[in-house]
């Protein structure tokens, strides 16, 4: 995919309701029915195993920092990604739905540019492609794998309840 996060998020904010007409609502998931749901409890073990890799610490894509809960209300440089109260409005459901390909988070992994580096010719015996250890280069870490439908109702349910 093309579309960075940023460009997805401000298409998203710009476009407002123009960009999530053209997504079907009714096809989110529903809101889970557990009560009580926080940020340091629930979400962001969810968000640790799919959105910080690439959303968190000093480098975060587009600015959005899914690893605290003051950065996931902060939103990203291009805007707020919470509508406390209303996740049917907020633009981080909307991507983690999957609803639509251009917003959609994680990204579909993109094709390599140029060639394989990772050749067999080029793989040690023992199959280890750690720098470190064997002196190859390193392999990308697999792509981080989307929220299912569950957890993404549990974040909608999160940001329902007044997203703390």
């Amino acid at each position: 995919m093309n579309h960075t996060f940023a460009s997805a998020l401000a298409g998203l904010l710009i476009a407002g309701s123009a960009s999530a007409a053209s997504i079907d609502l009714s096809k989110l998931p529903p809101p889970s029915s557990q009560q009580g749901v926080t940020y340091a409890k629930d979400i962001r073990p969810l968000f640790q195993a799919s959105c910080i890799r690439c959303h968190g610490g000093e480098r975060a894509k587009a600015g959005l920092h899914l690893d605290t809960l003051e950065g996931v209300l902060n939103g990203s440089k291009d805007g707020k990604v919470v509508v406390v109260g209303n996740s049917v409005k907020s633009p981080l459901v909307l991507a983690i739905s999957r609803l639509d390909p251009k917003t959609a988070m994680p990204p579909k992994p993109r094709p390599p540019k140029g060639p394989n580096p990772f050749n067999s010719a080029q793989m040690p015996p023992d199959g280890n492609t750690n720098a470190a250890a064997s002196g190859s280069p390193r392999r990308m870490p697999p792509p981080p794998k989307p929220l299912t439908p569950e957890q993404v109702g549990l974040v909608s349910a999160w940001i329902d309840q007044g997203a703390n």
